[in-house]
């Protein structure tokens, strides 16, 4: 039996409905009552597992409070700790009192750190760097999962992806789209950032493979789609799944910078022509995992499912 909490969100409704369509016994755990969940109600540090664990083998813990731009907590560091640490702490303590063989724990490339070098993409053995709660929550999970893994028989499996895409994508990425969609010139045509993505099938696809391959147990993972992409790039993915072409303007990325600046939106600016790469080199060498799905086939699913939905 597959415990998956977080089996309402983004990529817990994916993970569910593969683990139904192979068959495999799984039991998804919501906060609030629904048709075919177990309700736990609240998720923190004093949550009771008990009844959640009977006849588990494998946690896969995707519940989180997650990154958002504008945080109205008065101390976002204790929320982020409260929800990301101190209800995974508990939850792992008592998966292996249960006598859980193996922890798959969805962390996030901002335990690496916001931005990478040219040439220089993110690996598992960086020394952790995270600039904001969200990253320092998830980066003190991980370590306290990793103990507990060596005090018990526990597997601990860390994964941390990048940004994660795909059929029901909210946020920034649907932002994107609806931007990319608009018949507008893009000042992104001199961008030559580089960024990792993920699309949700292919982290599914790596989560199950992480359920029961025997060598990944006590590591931490990277994973993308393997072909990263600047900003125009994506743009012009986007326009073509959508049956258009994009049209690029050659405008400075010094002068894009400035502006945001000036706007107050460097933040913003930095996740649009900043770089986040991640090297996935050492889990194919691993697992002799390789992303199912290209980045192509990604965006086209992500762009098709946005147009039923409207």
């Amino acid at each position: 039996m597959i415990l998956v909490t977080g089996a309402t969100g983004f990529v817990g409704q994916a993970l569910c409905a593969e683990l139904s369509r192979r068959q495999m016994a799984y039991r998804p755990v919501s906060r609030t009552p629904r048709p075919g969940f177990l309700a736990l109600g609240t998720i923190d540090g004093g949550t009771d597992w008990t009844n959640a664990l009977v006849d588990v083998e494998t946690v896969v813990h995707l519940a989180a409070r997650v990154h958002v731009m504008n945080d109205t907590a008065a101390d976002p560091l204790a929320a982020f700790r409260t929800a990301n640490v101190d209800a995974t702490v508990n939850l792992a303590r008592q998966a292996a009192q249960a006598g859980v063989k193996r922890f798959i724990f969805l962390s996030s490339i901002k335990v690496n750190g916001e931005a990478t070098a040219p040439g220089k993409p993110f690996t598992a053995s960086d020394t952790p760097h995270p600039e904001d709660p969200y990253g320092q929550s998830k980066w003190e999970a991980e370590e306290a999962l990793l103990a507990i893994g060596k005090e018990t028989n526990m597997d601990v499996v860390i994964i941390r992806p990048p940004l994660v895409y795909g059929p029901g994508v909210k946020a920034n990425f649907a932002s994107l789209m609806k931007w990319a969609k608009r018949p507008l010139p893009w000042p992104f045509g001199l961008v030559a950032n580089r960024r990792s993505l993920v699309f949700v099938g292919n982290l599914v696809e790596f989560i199950l493979l992480c359920i029961s391959h025997a060598d990944v147990g006590n590591r931490v993972f990277l994973i993308s789609d393997g072909a990263d992409l600047s900003i125009g790039e994506l743009i012009g993915k986007l326009a073509l799944a959508m049956g258009r072409r994009a049209f690029l303007l050659p405008v400075p990325p010094r002068l894009l910078e400035g502006l945001a600046a000036l706007l107050g939106r460097r933040a913003s600016a930095q996740r649009l022509l900043g770089s986040l790469q991640v090297d996935i080199g050492e889990t194919i060498a691993i697992t002799g995992w390789s992303p199912p799905y290209s980045v192509d086939d990604g965006l086209r699913q992500t762009v098709a499912a946005a147009e039923r939905d409207h």
